[in-house]
Parts: C-alpha cells; sequence; structure tokens
C-alpha cells in the first residue's frame, strides 16, 4: 500500500515537473535580463535565493556572484543584485521612481485579520509620505538632543549592573556576553524616549517578555521567505482557521504602546516629559482627521521595533572589531582619556571626538546591520548601468549594504580589514584630496538605506552610538575574554552578533 502511494507521488511529481518545464523554459527565453550573469538555477526560479536565504548564506554567495560576473548579477528570474555604488542615487533618490517590492508584503501588520501596511512595508510613497509626514521632525536631531536626560539615565543604568554584575565583589572579573547586554540596553533606552519608562530589560537582565527573541525569530522570517512572498500566506498568513503554522506576534508590543498612551492622555501633567509619546501625541492635534490613536499606537510599535535591534548591533560589532585592534583600541581610549569626559558622556563634546567618530563610521562600514538586499521595482523608464547595459522595466534590483561597504573602488583593498584611520585625513594627502574621498566614502554610506525611504532613526543611533561607545571605553577597561575565539553572526535581515565574551575592570582615574 505504501509503496503504491510513493509510487503514485512520484508519477505526480514527474508529471508536475514535465508540465512546468516548457513554462519555465518559455520564462527564460523571453526574459527581457536573460543577458545578465548568475546561477543557472536562478535563472528559472526564486527557489535558488530562497535557499541562500534560508541557509543564511546570501551574503557571502552574492559576493562571490559579484567577484565572478562583476557588478550586475541575476538571482532570481526577474530579480537583479545590483553593486555598483554609483547607483545608489538613482535606485533609491529621493523622489522614489523605484518603489519598494513584494519583499515588504510580508512585514505588512495585522489589525483584526487584516494586513495593514506601515511606514516600513509599505510599496506606496503617496501612503509613505503622508504616515510619516507628521512625525518626520521628531526624528530630527534637534528633537533628539531633548531627549538626551533619558538616554543618560538609561547609560547609567547599563554602567551600575555592569559593575555590581562582573567587577565588584565576588564578581570580579566575571566574563559576559557585550552582545547581549548591548541588546538589553538598547531596549530600555529605546522605550526611555518612547515613553519616558524603562521595560526592565537591564534591571531583570533578562529578555522581557521575549520580546528581542520575537523580533529575531519574526526579521529572520522575513528574510527567507521575503524570497517568495507569496509562501507567506501559506505559513503566517494562511488564512485557514486551524492553520499549522502558529507564529509568534508583536501584539504585546502593540499592547504596552496602547497603555503608555492611555495612561499619558489620563496624566496631563506628564504632557511636559521630553520623549516620543509626547511628540506623537502633540501630532493629533498637528494633522487633525489624519492622525488616530491607533496611529499613534502603530508609530510607537515601530519606535520600539526599529530602534533597538540595529543600535545593539552596531555597538556590538563595534566593541569586537575594536577589541581585535589594539592599535586602534589604544588610540581611542588616549583620545577618550585626553578628552577629560564626564560621564555618561554628553553627545555635544562626544560628536567632535575625530577618532571617535572614525571609529564608529567604520564599524557601521564593516558591519551592516542589515545584511539584505533593499529592493526596489524597475519604473517605466527603465535603469541603466554604467557599462550601457539595460533593465528593464518591472525588474526587481537591489543593493545589500554588506556588498557595497566592500567596494574597492570606494573604499581601497584593504576593504576586509577594520581601519578607522580612512576616514581621517592622510599623512601628507591635501584638504582637497581628503575631503574629495570622505566624501565619495560618505556617499556610498547605505547601513541605514538612503533616498526617500533612508531610516529616520538615524540620529537616534548616531546620538546612541557616540554616547555608549565612549562612556564604556572611557569608564572601563575592557578586554576580551579569549583574544583566539571568534564571534558568531547570525545572518538574516539583521546581522546579528553573539558570544563576544568580555572581561571588564574600572579604569584608573576615570568614574
Amino acid at each position: 500500500m505504501a509503496s503504491s502511494f510513493l509510487s503514485l507521488l512520484l508519477k505526480a511529481a514527474i508529471l508536475g515537473a514535465v508540465l512546468l518545464l516548457p513554462r519555465l523554459l518559455w520564462n527564460y527565453l523571453t526574459s527581457p535580463i536573460k543577458d545578465i550573469p548568475g546561477p543557472f538555477l536562478a535563472k528559472f526560479t526564486n527557489f535558488w535565493r530562497l535557499y541562500s536565504h534560508w541557509a543564511r548564506t546570501h551574503i557571502e554567495s552574492q559576493r562571490e556572484l559579484h567577484e565572478k560576473y562583476g557588478s550586475a548579477v541575476r538571482i532570481g528570474p526577474n530579480c537583479v543584485s545590483i553593486s555598483d555604488p554609483s547607483l545608489i542615487s538613482k535606485i533609491y533618490s529621493t523622489r522614489g521612481e523605484f518603489v519598494k517590492s513584494d519583499l515588504y508584503r510580508v512585514a505588512d501588520a495585522h489589525n483584526d485579520g487584516k494586513l495593514v501596511e506601515s511606514i516600513f512595508s509599505t510599496r506606496s510613497n503617496a501612503f509613505h509620505s503622508m504616515y510619516i509626514k507628521p512625525v518626520q521632525k521628531s526624528f530630527a536631531i534637534g528633537s533628539i538632543l531633548k531627549m538626551e536626560p533619558l538616554v543618560d539615565s538609561t547609560l547609567e543604568s547599563l554602567c551600575e549592573h555592569i559593575e555590581e554584575r562582573f567587577i565588584e565583589g565576588a564578581n570580579a572579573g566575571t566574563s559576559f556576553d557585550i552582545a547581549s547586554w548591548a541588546h538589553l540596553y538598547t531596549w530600555d533606552v529605546i522605550s526611555e524616549l518612547t515613553f519616558s519608562k524603562k521595560m526592565g530589560f537591564l534591571e531583570t537582565g533578562a529578555d522581557v517578555e521575549g520580546y528581542i527573541a520575537t523580533n529575531k525569530f519574526l526579521m529572520g522570517y522575513f528574510n527567507w521567505v521575503g524570497q517568495l512572498p507569496s509562501l507567506d500566506q501559506w505559513l503566517a498568513n494562511n488564512p485557514l482557521l486551524f492553520s499549522p503554522f502558529k507564529y509568534p506576534t508583536f501584539s504585546g508590543i502593540a499592547g504596552i504602546c496602547a497603555q503608555r498612551m492611555v495612561e499619558r492622555i489620563q496624566n496631563p501633567a506628564q504632557a511636559k516629559h521630553d520623549d516620543f509619546l509626547n511628540l506623537f501625541l502633540q501630532t493629533k492635534t498637528d494633522y487633525p482627521g489624519i492622525v488616530r490613536d491607533e496611529d499613534i499606537v502603530g508609530y510607537l510599535s515601530l519606535n520600539l521595533l526599529g530602534g533597538a535591534d540595529t543600535i545593539a548591533i552596531a555597538l556590538s560589532a563595534l566593541v569586537y572589531h575594536l577589541l581585535r585592534n589594539p592599535a586602534a583600541h589604544i588610540r581611542l581610549v588616549t583620545e577618550l582619556t585626553t578628552a577629560g569626559l564626564a560621564f555618561p558622556a554628553s553627545y555635544a563634546v562626544t560628536s567632535r571626538l575625530p577618532y571617535l567618530s572614525a571609529v564608529i563610521s567604520e564599524s557601521i562600514r564593516m558591519h551592516p546591520s542589515i545584511g539584505h538586499i533593499l529592493e526596489r521595482v524597475v519604473p517605466a523608464t527603465g535603469l541603466e548601468l554604467r557599462d550601457g547595459r539595460k533593465i528593464a522595466p518591472g525588474t526587481i534590483v537591489g543593493m545589500n549594504p554588506w556588498i557595497v561597504a566592500r567596494s574597492t573602488e570606494v573604499y581601497g583593498e584593504d576593504v576586509d580589514t577594520f581601519r578607522p584611520e580612512r576616514w581621517l585625513q592622510g599623512e601628507g594627502e591635501s584638504v582637497e584630496v581628503y575631503e574629495a574621498r570622505v566624501t565619495k566614502m560618505r556617499n556610498t554610506e547605505f547601513a541605514f538605506g538612503a533616498g526617500r525611504r533612508v531610516c529616520t532613526g538615524k540620529p537616534i543611533a548616531m546620538v546612541e552610538l557616540h554616547k555608549a561607545v565612549a562612556t564604556l571605553f572611557g569608564r572601563f577597561e575592557i578586554e576580551l575574554d579569549d583574544p583566539k575565539t571568534q564571534w558568531e553572526l547570525t545572518k538574516g535581515w539583521f546581522v546579528f552578533p553573539t558570544k563576544i565574551m568580555v572581561k571588564v575592570r574600572k579604569a584608573k582615574g576615570r568614574t
């Protein structure tokens, strides 16, 4: 009986393949991008790129393909990966002619059983403009600096917990994973910035309600299912009542945000707080009929979900690269010591420290938080490559920040070397040459995206990173527990570092 069933199943599979083969062949022969080189299987099906993302080898495979085939590589029947930095301003322009692809449909939110687009997931420029305009000024550097005391209180809490748990008394010399604590810190600091209240990550030293793990899982799901968006309807968004696939959601985060909003409305005295909640509530007055309570909950939720992981990744990667490069480590500590900082260090002072800024820029280049192609759809005007080849309208194109950051044309031959000095004026280098070189690098920065859909949280990241790095390396002596041990990376939409085991001591003469 079983053998008969297997035989029937095999025959059905063979018949399906026979029926499908002519269509695949026809699609290949008539494809307007058939001259773009790439893996053989990718010419016929998206399963090649789906597998590479599922196996978490997509960054390495994309880099190898670009080294083999050049600046344009076909990674799907209708998808082309681009590595030419000169096309960033074209594909990701401020006009937004290249709209987001259906990849982002997988990130749509759930509301009463319906899928709802967000600022991040929407494919509509009109929707994005309407939704982002009321809160755009809230993310300006001036607004962020008004909230700096909230960052200070959380940074001070981080330092106190490090001292209590890993330095003082019987705990002296205890090693710990600083990547884990960077996550606890950034979740608490973004909750402080959002509604002037920590969520308890540092206090408990744990992942509150599993929010960090949930975000990691869902971003991993987004990473590989997004390669074949129709899969989402069979998995997380399966409409069947008794679907066997159950996935975690962010309903808990939305619930907390709704609760904090109601508490704030019921306590007018708290309206003087400098935080995002009050800024978002003000948009109801400034944009009547456009911003509703549910929109404010959406803004708050996206703030928490988008403002923690990316900065934790950047901070973790910086610590790792700096500790593995003693010369850079010593030079940074020397600069911080000479500056005579008070802790927590202020952004006004730390933003003017050249080597610190160079370390941050280099770390973000070496390890962008996003390790995924930011997909866009070629508009009716098409896309012309630098060598004259043309990409047809309707084709999905995009760039991976990890690939762009390895451009030898922009950064030199040592792109795999952590060298903050590349962001500083070299000995004997003229001002004109230095400024032209750095401008080219700045124009190629892609870790936060670019153009119309650039990450609005970049000013938050810059403030947090300058303050946290200066405070941690100014206040503590930090070293790897075992310099021979490599970190571990989980590669998906985000590239999460883990197991960065360090030991810390109080720096002599600094508090």
